[in-house]
């Protein structure tokens, strides 16, 4: 095998790939990339058995030479020290070539490395993902539907299906639900041609988050497959597999309540800064939790006091406030990370007491939910 590529084309490619590999993996193939060079161009993979990325780096692009390909073949290259030279080689033009027993030569400029490369027979197959069950949604939208609620799923091993994400078909549209029990963040996007075969699965919260990063903001679409124990993510240039989590995820739409007794309009920006003020001395404390209290006047109290250090109060003129008067207590970080997901803009919070679940979301935007279980203080 022997190419020529391009340094910056190479690096991005590699980017990708580096975040399905694991430095505490126990197979050891897979502290490797493999890189299959043909006619047409690269592919690069990159696996730690749960996720799965290739990238795909074409011969030529938009008319430009991205890479000359002398003879097509296989390796496998120890991913961390590929990453790290490939990063510091003087020149743009990299050229990479495999002699007997999988020596590999990376040369650049004045600079010759020699690596000693691994079967890439011994490398795991992509896994199979039949293409009948698409999706397919423009990727900023698939970011943002990441990032209103990946944060909310568990960190915690002892009930593992919360640590995924449940997405769910259904007559409203692709429903997207994270929960750790404490909090529960949603959001529904209404598409076209669902398919009618897979009506439940859960994606682990971390192969999202590497999702994300792999994912651009444009409108370019992915395209979606799923089966029982993977979902594949295809953009143009990239596969992105994960393993599905297995178990039952909870119905959580019995969480949310039908009726409030508090509502209160607000400017969601100034409440998050408020929020975060107050929780500088909520923050010694072990719960982090912050007090809302209603006023007179259409306004709130944000407080929040520390024994050790003292004690802050803020209040706040909101758009509107209706129903009754009200205390209640929450997590501090659970509301900021709420807030956060619905983006500065104007919410409405609903309350159903001080003890019950309530709900936070846009004035702008129905599809997007979140709910927080207060904590007792009083």
């Amino acid at each position: 095998m022997k190419f020529t590529i391009q340094r910056d084309h190479l690096l991005a490619a590699l980017n990708d790939v580096m975040k399905a590999v694991s430095s505490k993996t126990t197979i050891p193939i897979l502290t490797g990339i493999k890189i299959d060079a043909s006619e047409d161009g690269i592919r690069i993979t990159g696996s730690d058995a749960d996720i799965t990325i290739q990238t795909f780096v074409p011969t030529e692009k938009d008319g430009d030479q991205l890479i000359q390909v002398e003879s097509s073949g296989s390796i496998v290259l120890q991913a961390r020290m590929f990453n790290e030279i490939v990063r510091k080689l003087p020149t743009n033009e990299v050229e990479i070539e495999v002699s007997e027993q999988y020596q590999t030569r990376i040369q650049s400029g004045k600079s010759d490395f020699h690596l000693i490369g691994l079967e890439p027979a011994e490398y795991p197959m992509l896994p199979e993902v039949s293409e009948e069950t698409q999706i397919t949604i423009p990727g900023d939208l698939l970011k943002s539907i990441i990032r209103e609620t990946v944060f909310a799923v568990s960190t915690s091993e002892s009930r593992p299906v919360l640590t995924g994400v449940n997405w769910k078909i259904t007559e409203d549209g692709l429903v997207c639900v994270a929960t750790d029990s404490h909090r529960l963040a949603r959001r529904i996007v209404s598409l076209e041609n669902l398919p009618t075969n897979v009506e439940s699965v859960v994606i682990p919260g971390k192969s999202l988050t590497e999702l994300s990063k792999v994912l651009t903001d444009s409108t370019t679409p992915v395209n979606i497959y799923m089966t029982n124990q993977q979902v594949l993510f295809k953009t143009e240039d990239v596969l992105f597999f994960s393993r599905l989590l297995e178990g039952n995820y909870p119905d959580t739409n019995r969480l949310i309540p039908d009726e409030y007794q508090t509502n209160v309009k607000i400017n969601g920006k100034e409440l998050l800064q408020a929020i975060d003020r107050a929780s500088l001395l909520a923050r010694e404390e072990r719960n982090n939790v912050v007090r809302f209290s209603t006023l007179e006047n259409d306004s709130i109290e944000i407080s929040s006091n520390s024994p050790e250090i003292g004690k802050v109060e803020e209040e706040i003129q909101v758009q509107e406030l209706t129903g009754e008067d009200l205390r209640i207590s929450f997590s501090a970080k659970y509301m900021m990370d709420a807030l956060k997901s619905i983006d500065g803009q104007d919410v409405i919070i609903q309350f159903t007491g001080a003890m019950r679940p309530f709900i936070i979301r846009s004035i702008h935007d129905e599809s997007i939910l979140q709910l927080i279980l207060p904590v007792r203080t009083y």
